[in-house]
């Protein structure tokens, strides 16, 4: 009997080495035995930021990867072990809500699982995670209950000790399939579950605010690089430098509850890429150099995060810092801000809104050239007013910081809304290309610069014809929008290609972390892609080409007034004249010290310093998500048990079959002489069970 069993095992192991056989391809290495069993899924995460005064954003609540069975929320009204909630995006508001008042069931959410998809902006009414007045501490106004953003529930806003992610499209697909099977089985000892490894430095240390994770280097400050560049280059001579400056600005940097998910369409980027395309057309007008005043333009980054980028501009314009060499605050004569203008084409018109800083000459001067850069612009139904007089001041905007230093800055802000953004997906992931409008950022970019050569002029006898001659490249802008907000072809594009090596074919607009000390003249690999690319197309459209362009950048081009454009691609590039730079954006009251950055103190003789929170961002070795399939813990035992008894009883049923099959050789060969030969050479069977006696 034991020899048939042992016959029927080895039958059994021959058979299944022969039904693998034609696998073998498929699973020649462990790699390939743990794709099989874990699905490594795509997902942009919710990291830790931190602030003086604590943190927000996500994070595992220790310093081991979360394993949870992934369930529904629909299935969630009561938890009762600790899970993966799986959410569509018209639950996420709600969820986190609950999160905020339902400690019992905060304690259960083992991480959360966020779908994606392309047709979500047409079926949400808004999502916006940020606040009703974004960043209201820096209003120069006192109104800040005003609600500019009046769908913004705050919730990126706040801490929350659980991973969590926003799925790939493909990963929604994939994760939703998973749950659905794993219903549909009929093996109730299986769940699918997420693994979630999202651990923070700043959690395993126990570090959690800015000054104490810079102190044990747990985390980075906020920060990339702002650019400037002038129209026409300025030069040494004294009559450049005393020429009064009208500064038109944009922001590049957005923010999102998804670190990597900041695409930030509307806002800022349409105002970004009208800023960019107005440039352009500016550039090819014949007689800048008989401009009596200086066009400067200037693009922030870090300002969704406490207005890094204006307000560290602006105290290097009062130390007179090599970043900013050549301009003069005092020349300062106004302020041209492009906010959000992606979404200004409504019913065939394109509107815009005016928002200024109060009563002045040089408020009342652009109001009246963006006036009349509309009246040279009918044909393409542009309709340009004064924001409505109940509003408690300007909207959310760089100027603030402007006006926060100098209350009687003259400034204006062009928006396409009045009073109440008309984004509805303010700082959210769902900002993408789908939210804005190509003609409605051609047609802002077009008033622009049509508004900045007539206050550069400085004279109402410009003729009709002669602005007329300022035209925006309608194809420029659309290039734009596809390298700046898209994958395909996103940062590949040949525009960018053609000035830099992007480190990744997505863009992302967050603002990122500084690495190394600030720099006027910084390493390229510590500058975001877009930072690069504005530099150089910036470089490249307000550049006065130096005599021989064919040869490359030499290392005297710097030292003879000129900059190296597209060096990256070729390694070459080509000198040209420009004024242009780079600005560090981070913190004004922070330092890079002996290779750490400290806190400075506060000084009440800076009322916005007061203020700064000092962002930061706390490090991580690494991040990621898995999906695979687990038995239940008491099924697990249960096997083991089973197959321990199994173990047993093939043991005592071996030992008893050896047992009576001696028994009766020993009988049949008891009466034989030879029986003692016969007997030995059973022994293997016989010996060690009957303790070798015959």
């Amino acid at each position: 009997m034991a020899l048939k069993f042992l016959y029927f095992v080895s039958l059994f192991i021959f058979h299944l080495r022969l039904s693998l056989a034609g696998q073998t391809n498929l699973m020649e290495s462990v790699p390939d035995l743990q794709n099989s069993m874990y699905k490594v899924v795509d997902g942009y995460p919710c990291v830790r930021l931190l602030n003086l005064s604590g943190e927000i954003g996500c994070s595992n609540p220790g310093r081991d990867k979360v394993v949870a069975p992934i369930i529904r929320l629909k299935n969630a009204y009561k938890l009762s072990q600790l899970s993966a909630i799986l959410l569509s995006m018209d639950e996420i508001q709600n969820f986190f809500e609950r999160i905020s008042s339902d400690s019992t069931f905060a304690r259960n959410v083992g991480g959360v699982l966020i779908e994606s998809g392309s047709e979500l902006q047409n079926i949400l009414k808004g999502f916006s995670p940020a606040e009703k007045f974004p960043q209201a501490e820096f209003s120069p106004y006192r109104s800040i209950n005003y609600k500019w953003n009046p769908i913004g529930s705050g919730i990126m806003w706040n801490a929350y000790n659980f991973p969590v992610f926003l799925l790939s499209d493909s990963s929604t697909l994939a994760v939703q399939e998973e749950v659905v099977r794993n219903g549909k089985s009929e093996k109730p000892y299986t769940a699918v579950v997420a693994e979630f490894d999202l651990v923070m430095q700043t959690m395993k240390a126990g570090t959690h605010s800015s000054e104490s994770c810079l102190k044990e280097e747990t985390c980075l400050p906020l920060g990339g690089y702002s650019v400037w560049s002038s129209l026409r280059p300025i030069s040494n001579s004294s009559l450049d430098q005393s020429k009064p400056i009208i500064l038109t600005m944009a922001s590049m940097d957005s923010a999102s509850f998804f670190r990597d998910k900041s695409l930030g369409a509307e806002s800022p980027i349409s105002g970004l890429i009208a800023l960019m395309a107005a440039v352009d057309a500016l550039s090819l007008v014949d007689d800048l150099d008989d401009l009596s005043k200086q066009l400067v333009f200037l693009v922030f980054t870090g300002e969704a995060w406490g207005y890094l980028g204006s307000r560290r501009f602006l105290l290097e314009l009062d130390v007179q810092s090599d970043a900013v060499r050549g301009l003069n605050y005092s020349l300062l004569e106004m302020v041209v801000e492009v906010g959000s203008v992606g979404k200004g084409f409504n019913q065939g018109v394109h509107n815009f809104y005016a928002h200024n800083t109060g009563v002045s000459s040089a408020a009342s001067e652009t109001l009246d050239a963006l006036k009349r850069a509309q009246d040279t612009l009918k044909s393409e139904n542009i309709s340009v007013s004064s924001a409505n007089t109940s509003n408690p001041g300007i909207p959310p905007s760089s100027l603030m910081a402007f006006l926060k230093k100098n209350s009687l800055t003259s400034g204006v802000v062009l928006e396409d809304f009045d009073t109440v953004f008309s984004n509805k997906f303010y700082h959210s992931h769902l900002d993408g290309l789908s939210n804005i409008n190509s003609s409605s950022i051609v047609a802002a970019a077009s008033l622009l610069a049509r508004t900045l050569y007539i206050l550069a002029s400085d004279t109402k006898d410009i003729s009709s014809s002669s602005l007329n001659m300022v035209k925006v490249n309608v194809s420029l802008v659309e290039e734009l929008m596809g390298c700046l907000l898209g994958c395909e072809p996103g940062l590949s594009c040949e525009l960018v290609k053609k000035y830099i090596s992007p480190s990744n074919t997505c863009p992302s607009h967050y603002v990122g972390v500084m690495i190394d000390e600030p720099n006027s003249t910084p390493y390229p690999g510590y500058v975001s892609d877009v930072s690069r690319f504005v530099w150089n197309f910036l470089a490249d459209r307000t550049s006065i080409q130096k005599e021989n362009t064919s040869s490359e950048c030499s290392q005297d081009c710097r030292s003879k007034g000129g900059v190296c454009i597209s060096a990256e691609t070729d390694g070459k590039g080509v000198c040209v004249v420009s004024t242009t730079r780079y600005v560090p954006a981070y913190s004004t009251r922070l330092k890079f010290q002996s290779g750490t950055w400290i806190v400075l103190p506060s000084d009440s003789s800076d009322p916005m310093g007061m203020l700064d929170p000092i962002w930061t961002e706390s490090n991580w070795n690494a991040i990621g998500l898995r999906v695979y399939t687990v038995q239940s813990v008491s099924y697990d035992r249960l096997v083991l048990l089973g197959g321990i008894a199994i173990t047993v009883l093939a043991y005592l049923a071996i030992a008893m079959d050896v047992t009576v099959v001696c028994g009766m050789y020993r009988t049949f060969l008891g009466s034989v002489q030879s029986s003692s030969k016969l007997i030995n050479s059973c022994g293997f069977l016989a010996c060690w069970p009957l303790g070798g006696k015959y």
